[in-house]
C-alpha cells in the first residue's frame, strides 16, 4: 500500500483532510431545491465508490504492508465490527450536522458540531494512542471549545437581531429565535456522536487483525452507506425541517442533483482516507491519530468560512456579532496551531 514516508507529507495530507472535510457540504448549498434527506443516498455511495477505487489502487500498490485483498482477508472480526461501526457512529452525526446546516447554516452547523467533535475526538484518541505533549494539546482544545462558545453566542445574537428587525418573526417560523434551540441542539448531537468515530477505526486497526488504512477506510463506508438507508429512512419520514418525504422521490432528482450529491461523497472520502493513511504512517514518521484527528477537524474553520465569507450566512449582523466572529476565527487558528506543533515537542 501507498503510504507517506516524510513526516511533510504526512501533515500535507492532514490539511487535505482539513480542506476536504470543511468543503464537502457546499453540495448542499449548490443544490438548493433538493432536499439534503434525498442527497445523502449519492452522498454516501460517493464515499462507498471512492473507499473502493482507492483500496484496489494505492492500497494494492508499494511494498509496505499488506495489499488490499490480503488485508481484507487477514483482519478479525472485532476489527471489521469496529470499523464497520465507526462508519454506523459517524453517519448519524454526519446527518444530524447536516440537518443543523440546512437549518442554522455552515457557519453555525460546522464550528458547533465539528468543533466539539474535535474536542472529543482528540481526547479519545489520546486516550487509545497518546502521542504528542498533553499541554499543548489540551491548551489547542481548550482554544478551540473557547471559539465554539462565541460562534453560539454570535449565532444567538444574529437571529436575535434578525427577529427585532423583524418583528413578524414569531417563535415556531424556521427563520425565528426558535432556530437557535434547535439549530444548536442538533449541532451539539452531531458533534458528541461525531468525536466517537475515529476512536471506533483506531481499534480497527489495532492488534494481529487490524486493518490498514485502505482496508478500514472501506470497511467504514460500508458501514456509512449500509446504515444510510436506515437513518436516512427515519429521517425522510420525521424530517427536521420541510415535509415528509418518499423515496420514490429520490429518482425524480436531476443528474444535476445526483451529481453534486455523489462529489460531496468523493470529496469527504478522500479527505477520510488521506487521514487514515497519514496515522498509518512508519511510527517515526506518523502525525499520530490524535494529531491527525485534531487537524482534520481545522475543517471547522473551512466549514465557517465557507458560511460566513462565501455565503454569506451572518449578513446584516451588528459590530458585535462581527467582533465574535473575529474572535472566534483568531482562536480556531491559534487552537489549531497548537495542536499542529504538539508532536514536535513530545515528552520523553
Amino acid at each position: 500500500m501507498v503510504v507517506p514516508h516524510s513526516y511533510s507529507v504526512a501533515l500535507l495530507m492532514t490539511i487535505l483532510t482539513m480542506t476536504c472535510w470543511g468543503s464537502w457540504a457546499n453540495v448542499v448549498k449548490l443544490v438548493k431545491n433538493w432536499r439534503f434527506e434525498l442527497l445523502y443516498y449519492d452522498y454516501a455511495l460517493g464515499i462507498l465508490l471512492t473507499s473502493l477505487a482507492a483500496g484496489l489502487t494505492l492500497g494494492s500498490m508499494g511494498s509496505y504492508g499488506r495489499p488490499f485483498w490480503a488485508d481484507l482477508a487477514a483482519a478479525g472480526g472485532r476489527n471489521i465490527a469496529f470499523g464497520f461501526l465507526g462508519g454506523v457512529v459517524y453517519n448519524i452525526s454526519n446527518i444530524l450536522l447536516v440537518g443543523a446546516m440546512v437549518i442554522a447554516g455552515l457557519g453555525v452547523a460546522f464550528p458547533i458540531g465539528v468543533g466539539l467533535a474535535l474536542v472529543v475526538g482528540v481526547i479519545w484518541n489520546y486516550l487509545v494512542n497518546p502521542q504528542g505533549n498533553p499541554v499543548l494539546l489540551f491548551t489547542g482544545v481548550a482554544m478551540i471549545v473557547s471559539a465554539i462558545v462565541l460562534d453560539g453566542v454570535a449565532y444567538r445574537f444574529h437571529t436575535m437581531e434578525k427577529a427585532a428587525r423583524n418583528p413578524e418573526l414569531k417563535p415556531g417560523n424556521s427563520a425565528g429565535p426558535d432556530k437557535i434551540r434547535k439549530g444548536i441542539l442538533l449541532s451539539v448531537i452531531a458533534g458528541l456522536l461525531m468525536g466517537m468515530f475515529f476512536p471506533l477505526v483506531e481499534i480497527g486497526k489495532k492488534g494481529p487483525g487490524g486493518l490498514g488504512p485502505y482496508a478500514i477506510g472501506f470497511v467504514f463506508s460500508l458501514g456509512v452507506f449500509l446504515s444510510t438507508f436506515v437513518f436516512n429512512a427515519y429521517f425522510m419520514r420525521k424530517p427536521v425541517e420541510g415535509k415528509p418525504l418518499r423515496f420514490s422521490a429520490y429518482f425524480r432528482g436531476t443528474s444535476k442533483e445526483h451529481f453534486w450529491g455523489i462529489i460531496g461523497g468523493v470529496v469527504w472520502a478522500v479527505g477520510t482516507l488521506s487521514s487514515f493513511v497519514a496515522a498509518s504512517a512508519p511510527r517515526e514518521l506518523q502525525v499520530g491519530p490524535a494529531i491527525s484527528y485534531a487537524l482534520g477537524q481545522g475543517s471547522t474553520m473551512v466549514g465557517a468560512f465557507w458560511g460566513v465569507v462565501v455565503w454569506k450566512e451572518f449578513a446584516g449582523g451588528g459590530s458585535l456579532v462581527k467582533r465574535l466572529l473575529v474572535l472566534m476565527f483568531i482562536l480556531f487558528v491559534c487552537g489549531l496551531a497548537v495542536v499542529s506543533i504538539a508532536p514536535l515537542y513530545a515528552r520523553r
